[in-house]
């Protein structure tokens, strides 16, 4: 509070009210943006609040942008006959609101990381899908809408896997195929009815 009040901006009541000395204005486009006439200088953040904001829909009826002989943007108001440089729109204006990419730690879960995803058109084969960390990230992209394939040397454990997922969303594609990554064998077997699925 007390940098607000050596900048001059504690004398004001509203958080949005700006401080003595400064204007709101708008680009031909609608960004809003400040000019402090003391410090001469233009910023796209609000001196007090460090918002953007823009200006919301057309011009009203009758109003139209033009540009002066300075080339600085005004408006007409042609149904009162007048002309200012403040956008009538500027009373209209809107938060820009900008999505910050959300942080994730080792609290995060699969199903919060996929959120909002549609994976209905992929297909995820997960080894080990049958329990622990592979079980839940089997089951949050069969939630999400994906193809998931557990690929498990234990096929009843796998099969069990995938039918609790299958109870918590019946529309899940969830299937268990055996495959032991400790035999080539088994992994060439694995891969050879994959293939004859044509997924």
């Amino acid at each position: 509070m007390a940098a607000l009040k050596y900048a001059g901006m504690d004398d004001t009541d509203s958080e949005d009210e700006l401080p003595p000395g400064w204007e709101e204005r708008s680009t031909k486009d609608g960004w809003v943006y400040y000019a402090s006439h003391d410090e001469m200088k233009t910023q796209w953040e609000h001196p007090k609040t460090g918002k953007k904001k823009r200006c919301a829909g057309d011009l009203p009826y009758g109003w139209e942008q033009e540009t002066d002989e300075k080339g600085q943007i005004i408006y007409v108001d042609h149904i009162n006959k007048r002309t200012t440089y403040f956008d009538p729109r500027q009373a209209f204006t809107v938060e820009e609101v900008v999505l910050k990419p959300k942080r994730y730690d080792g609290n995060t879960a699969a199903l919060e990381i996929l959120q909002g995803r549609d994976f209905s058109d992929k297909v995820i084969l997960i080894t080990g899908g049958n329990s622990g960390i592979g079980f839940e990230t089997a089951r949050s992209f069969a939630l999400h809408g994906a193809h998931v394939i557990l690929a498990c040397r234990n096929l009843s454990r796998a099969s069990k896997a995938a039918s609790l997922i299958q109870q918590e969303w019946h529309k899940a594609r969830v299937e268990a195929m055996m495959c032991d990554l400790a035999s080539l064998r088994s992994v060439r077997e694995f891969a050879d009815s994959y293939k004859a699925k044509k997924l």
